[in-house]
């Protein structure tokens, strides 16, 4: 953990253009709390990740394979000719700017190399040398620059400053989607076991024991035991969940954190009371201790690493036999699931379309996934009269709403949390028209960034939330 500045450091940026200065001359700084740890050998290796060992960003030796460069150059090919949209993007941007000013770790940093369009170039940069002819012939007057050492630390300094919130594309005229360009310098970066350890981490965690946490099967069932003491100390009603039950209708999964990490603690305890109460209705649910984790880290490690995880949670609906998925709130969880999931993993014949066993109603936007998310499966029960709620018990709170990147920009899930919120107490307040829905900013730690040793840019990073009054996390926003 690195000391944070105090308020008044974090306000002094410094935003002024670097005039008659050449970006590619300016040399790319590792500043501690602005970058997090190494990935770890164990880790790396647990996965089968290319050169597993231990490592330092800060020293000068990363302990690079002798042919990294031709990697590098290898794994560019193959992705230029995989992925259509990668090989668009990195041709037709105009540098017109649109999107300099709409990244909130630019605004908060005031480092050029920060705005999306830069941290792009330093990849078109190389990718203009090695595969253009104008690049090849006129060099740096065709924006062009050999791959360095040098050039691919900046890459992983800057890539890793990234959150892949997305909110740039919304700008762009030209459409192109940053998050893109970031997850294929991550995959590039990680032929060479360029990770951070924040990922790399929850990753071998994850397809070893089905959660980020490293979690066994007791330890999580333990932790429902103890909700529901907790649940029972507070209400006086004794809640019984359901745990790897066979033949269940609807496995319901949600990220690890809920389950083990304060604040999530108190929403997975509300998903326990929640589902008890619908018990009486007809809901039939269970949880699995083994496919126990909603988030895919493995999305910030590579597209491969993504599939890989997002299959456990099928392969355990498959095993259980329900019917459908319902899954609580996680923003790469479901990035990944509306997507990528029919690329990856899908369609996932096998389940049957939802339908709400309390309301009737078809979720028809699920067809493919077979997976509801919470907030949707939530506001069709209020909208049927199905929840008693008195929202005059919150007239003490003044509440706003800060939208969450993926499921917001990802998904469309813009209406259905004012809904339930709106439904739940009387003083709701809306944040600037810029600031919220598709324009939302993020909260700085998204895409595996949420460590305690980058701190400061953390903080820099949801400088923005700060400052118009709502803090969130890349999971949830309320």
């Amino acid at each position: 953990m690195t000391d944070t500045p105090k308020p008044e450091e974090l306000a002094r940026m410094n935003h002024s253009p670097a005039l008659m200065e050449g970006w590619m001359d300016v040399p790319s700084e590792r500043k501690p709390g602005t970058y997090c740890y190494g990935a770890k050998e164990k880790n790396l290796a647990a996965v089968g990740m290319p050169n597993a060992r231990d490592w330092d960003p800060a020293a000068d030796d990363w302990k690079l394979p002798e042919n990294w460069e031709q990697i590098i150059e290898d794994g560019m090919k193959e992705r230029l000719e995989k992925y259509r949209s990668f090989k668009l993007f990195m041709d037709i941007c105009v540098r017109c700017g649109a999107c300099a000013d709409k990244c909130h770790f630019f605004i908060g940093s005031g480092d050029p190399k920060n705005m999306p369009v830069m941290r792009a170039e330093l990849l078109r940069s190389v990718y203009r040398k090695k595969f253009t002819v104008g690049g090849k012939i006129l060099g740096k007057l065709a924006g062009a620059r050999d791959l360095t050492e040098d050039v691919l630390k900046e890459w992983w300094t800057y890539l890793y400053q990234c959150t892949e919130c997305r909110r740039c594309s919304v700008f762009c005229p030209y459409g192109i989607d940053m998050a893109e360009m970031t997850i294929m310098g991550r995959e590039l970066l990680n032929l060479l076991g360029l990770n951070i350890d924040w990922i790399a981490g929850p990753v071998a965690n994850c397809n070893r024991t089905g959660n980020h946490l490293g979690i066994q099967p007791h330890a999580f069932k333990d932790m429902i035991e103890f909700f529901v003491d907790e649940i029972e100390e507070v209400t006086g009603i004794t809640v019984e969940p359901d745990l790897n039950r066979k033949g269940a209708e609807i496995l319901f999964i949600t990220p690890s954190g809920d389950v083990f990490a304060d604040p999530g603690t108190y929403t997975a305890m509300g998903y326990l009371i929640l589902f008890h109460y619908l018990k009486a209705q007809g809901l039939d649910i269970t949880w699995s201790t083994y496919a126990s984790e909603g988030g895919n880290f493995g999305f910030f490690t590579s597209h491969e690493m993504a599939k890989r995880l997002n299959a456990k949670m099928y392969h355990e609906a498959e095993r259980l036999g329900v019917k459908w998925i319902l899954g609580g709130e996680c923003g790469h969880m479901w990035r990944v699931l509306n997507q990528y999931m029919d690329t990856f993993n899908g369609p996932a014949d096998f389940l049957e379309e939802p339908v709400s066993p309390i309301t009737g109603t078809k979720f028809e936007n699920a067809n493919s996934t077979k997976m509801v998310h919470i907030i949707e499966f939530t506001a069709d029960l209020i909208r049927n009269n199905r929840l008693k709620l008195d929202p005059s018990r919150n007239d003490n709170l003044k509440v706003t709403f800060h939208d969450s990147c993926n499921p917001a920009r990802a998904m469309g899930l813009l209406e259905e949390p004012r809904y339930v919120i709106k439904n739940v107490c009387n003083n709701f307040y809306e944040m600037p028209p810029n600031t919220i829905r598709e324009q939302t900013f993020c909260c700085g730690a998204g895409s595996g960034l949420n460590a305690g040793e980058d701190m400061e840019l953390r903080m820099r990073g949801g400088l923005l939330n700060a400052i118009l009054g709502a803090g969130g996390g890349c999971h949830r926003g309320a």
